[in-house]
């Protein structure tokens, strides 16, 4: 199998998003992650399918070569699910921004992760509708003043990663737009991931909802903000390297080493592969300023897909069946002939 670049995934067409926009940045991210994966995998270019829902994001399908379907609102999930149930061999990506995939396809998009369909969701959160031009979405920060709401939200924001995991999720990863190198490790960690994959991206609308994650991205304070979480690593974070998280009781606390006793030996340790959900909810949940926002990949655990569980179910029922054809088909249960 020739060896696949990053122009291998690359199209033809022009890209529609507004100069600056944040989902440049991740779709780069994407398309420089697709020829590692397909050389861990050893995957050929026509195995890959981009879906989308409605939205700006959901453009990026076209921004593919790829096979590809822009689906309609809300349904991207679905028929991501519908592709990879019918056809195994593929593997499925899914674009889709916080509304789309929130609001009016949530459903969808809960038990897709319920069923742990082998599929890789990218979420652009941008915590604004930018295609319908500004309306509030679910992941919108309370009292937030947009085009339906002139005096401030009134409704408490969803936090993606909780609702990932109390959905069992299996898989739940966050990044920033900005994150280039980090995005692409959390993509080739999905891909390798078997089961539902979902990936939250902070991404920046500059015309509708700009500097919506600038108390995390600005380059100045991010090393404070944010901590970047990999397995096995310790959970440490800071300009300077010097903060961490330890537990104290039930929950999360920020210490720094080498004060009040604290020593690098007391900061947790990310495990990403642990089967209870606890610290990765804790995580998950974690605002600024309170807490760092966890970045990297929060949670990867092993379960059943979906898809294997029908494929063998199928082939299951396939050796048992005394029905090999048609005619078999035909000729089975109650049947009469007609003079």
């Amino acid at each position: 199998m020739a060896t696949l670049s990053f122009k291998d995934f690359k199209s033809d067409q022009e890209v529609r998003w507004c100069p600056g926009c944040g989902d440049h940045a991740v779709l780069a991210a994407l398309q420089r992650a697709l020829p590692k994966v397909s050389s861990a995998l050893n995957y050929e270019k026509e195995r890959y399918v981009v879906v989308s829902g409605i939205g700006c994001s959901s453009r990026l399908p076209y921004y593919m070569d790829t096979y590809g379907f822009h689906s309609i609102h809300g349904r991207a999930t679905a028929i991501s699910t519908g592709i990879k149930v019918a056809n195994p061999w593929l593997t499925v990506w899914q674009a889709c921004g916080d509304g789309d995939a929130l609001a009016i396809g949530g459903n969808h998009f809960i038990h897709a992760i319920r069923r742990n369909i082998d599929i890789n969701i990218i979420l652009f959160n941008n915590q604004i509708y930018g295609l319908t031009k500004g309306q509030y979405s679910p992941t919108s920060k309370f009292g937030a003043i947009t085009k339906t709401s002139p005096y401030g939200t009134v409704e408490h924001p969803f936090n993606p990663g909780s609702l990932v995991l109390g959905a069992k999720g299996t898989f739940f990863a966050r990044s920033l737009d900005v994150e280039l190198k980090l995005n692409e490790e959390i993509m080739t960690a999905a891909a390798l991931h078997d089961g539902a994959s979902v990936m939250e991206m902070l991404t920046n609308c500059v015309i509708f909802n700009d500097g919506a994650h600038k108390s995390i991205s600005d380059p100045a304070t991010r090393a404070d903000r944010t901590i970047t979480l990999r397995h096995g690593e310790k959970m440490i974070f800071g300009k300077d390297r010097n903060k961490g998280l330890v537990l104290d009781g039930l929950g999360l606390k920020v210490v720094t080493i080498g004060e009040d006793g604290y020593t690098e030996d007391d900061i947790l340790v990310h495990d990403a592969h642990c089967e209870n959900a606890g610290i990765h909810m804790m995580l998950a949940e974690m605002k600024y300023p309170d807490f760092p926002v966890a970045l990297g990949v929060i949670r990867d655990v092993k379960d059943v897909t979906y898809d294997d569980g029908v494929r063998d179910q199928v082939k299951d029922v396939m050796l048992k069946s005394k029905i090999h054809c048609v005619d078999d088909l035909l000729n089975s249960g109650s049947t009469w002939e007609v003079k």
